[in-house]
């Protein structure tokens, strides 16, 4: 039974359509929500041979499966994907996504995409040539615009990036040197992402060009290569993002853009909050782009109780071309500088026209001229030494300021280092608790998001309450 076959539509009302003074035209963003209802169990997937080709049905719960070569989900059918299963990569091979795909892995037993023999290298500073993260050894997972839901919950997603091909790039509207290594784009499709982990990439860790979105309590390390952004998100894009955990990412974290909006598609407009960025940037220069959250190019929405770690461009609303401003709000936010180089781009300037808030910590108070925002003088200079290594966050294990001898963004992995917070950190209690996410997919323990989490009072995605990511 195809799964378009099983859809309900019914039109709902959005709860927390505004989500905070200003956003004023936020109540006119009333979509259709799909609702699903669970189909029988579709056929078993043997894993005794590699497998090549169209599948649909179901890949058992804790098999180990190999892609001999691609293979394809046919449209109007679904793979999905029981918890505890292995998936491994042979010959670069990558899934393309007509259909739906559906990964059910669970905390004690997630699934995991990968490559046999290939491990992790934790090693600061270790170049790009070097590190089997950026190498691009399997292609990933790529959603025609046809796809009408990807889910992934508990699910590793390790060493892709390798270019799309003359024959994958062209199954889904992409070019053959295309290399992200999750793609989806269908406005009116279903994409959730939750309590996942990405590892490596060789450019956008995921492109979002369409799509309804949900993606809460993930883990982003070393991803995006050497020019990519991590979570980037097109015109015709809405949804929220909650409780991401990146480490050395290349460009941005969360991107927003109206850029490519299609005909009939909405406005990107997406809420942001809770997320960590550490060392963010590492392949960017001063002044250019970001290493957190960026919104640009018409595209609306918030982004609140962030907290930023020694990233080499702090947080921007861009001016050229600029984001909807009218539309766009946030506060709360964390920065934390070892070192003056990073303390100077808290707030860039040059097309930029980020305005500082006073629930931001540092208060900006303490280092920026009066007035100071794009483009009102003084807008191409501020001293940021008062701030350099201000509040530190009191991480459980991760030291600030960074140990002599080891470069700053030379970390672009966990590896042993927990991120949790001290009961003292400055971040706890200075959330806004009254952010409304902005709920675009089916609330569905298999069919859609298995929770909204709201907002936290503690700033970035660890909540001293236990709450928040759970990696």
């Amino acid at each position: 039974m195809h799964l378009n076959n099983r859809i309900i539509v019914s039109i709902l009302i959005l709860l927390g359509a505004a989500i905070a003074p200003g956003c004023k035209k936020w109540a006119e963003d009333k979509t259709n929500i799909h609702q699903y209802i669970a189909p029988p169990p579709p056929d078993s997937i043997s894993s005794t041979t590699p497998l090549c080709g169209s599948i649909k049905g179901t890949m058992l719960a804790g098999k180990t499966y190999t892609l001999g070569c691609d293979i394809n989900v046919p449209k109007g059918d679904t793979l999905i994907i029981q918890q505890g299963v292995t998936i491994y990569a042979t010959n670069s091979a990558g899934i393309v996504v007509h259909g739906s795909l559906i990964s059910l892995g669970t905390k004690a037993q997630p699934n995991t995409f990968t490559v046999q023999g290939v491990t992790k290298n934790n090693t600061p500073g270790i170049p790009l040539s070097k590190d089997s993260a950026h190498i691009g050894l399997w292609r990933g997972i790529m959603c025609d615009t046809s796809c009408p839901m990807l889910v992934l919950k508990w699910t590793h997603i390790d060493f892709a990036g390798a270019s799309y091909g003359n024959v994958d790039g062209p199954a889904v509207e992409e070019t053959a040197g295309t290399s992200f290594n999750i793609l989806f784009q269908n406005p009116n499709g279903v994409f959730v992402m939750e309590d996942c982990w990405m590892y490596g990439g060789t450019d956008d860790g995921i492109r979002i060009s369409n799509g309804r979105i949900h993606i809460f309590r993930n883990t982003f390390e070393k991803c995006g290569g050497s020019g990519g952004d991590i979570l980037n998100c097109k015109g015709g894009t809405t949804g929220t993002m909650g409780y991401n955990f990146f480490i050395g990412t290349a460009y941005n974290g969360q991107k927003a853009s109206n850029k490519g909006q299609g005909v009939g598609a909405p406005q990107t407009n997406i809420v942001m909050y809770n997320s960590t960025f550490v060392n963010g940037g590492v392949q960017i220069v001063p002044g250019a782009r970001a290493g957190g959250i960026n919104f640009e190019q018409g595209a609306r929405g918030a982004f609140y109780n962030n907290a930023f770690i020694n990233c080499r461009v702090g947080y921007r609303v861009v001016n050229n071309p600029v984001a909807d401003t009218a539309n766009l709000t946030y506060g709360n936010n964390y920065q934390w500088a070892d070192s003056l180089v990073i303390a100077n781009q808290f707030f860039t300037f040059g097309g930029v026209c980020t305005r500082p808030q006073p629930t931001d910590i540092p208060n900006p108070s303490l280092y920026l001229p009066a007035g100071f925002y794009y483009p009102n003088p003084p807008a191409n200079s501020y001293d940021g030494t008062p701030v350099v290594q201000y509040a530190n966050p009191m991480f459980v294990n991760y030291p600030l300021p960074v140990p002599g001898g080891l470069p700053l963004f030379s970390i672009t992995s966990i590896g042993s280092y927990d991120f949790h917070l001290q009961p003292k950190s400055p971040l706890i209690g200075k959330g806004n608790t009254t952010v409304q996410p902005f709920i675009t997919v089916p609330v569905d323990p298999v069919y859609g998001a298995s929770e909204v989490t709201p907002p936290g009072a503690d700033l970035g995605c660890y909540q001293i309450n236990g709450t928040g990511n759970q990696h």
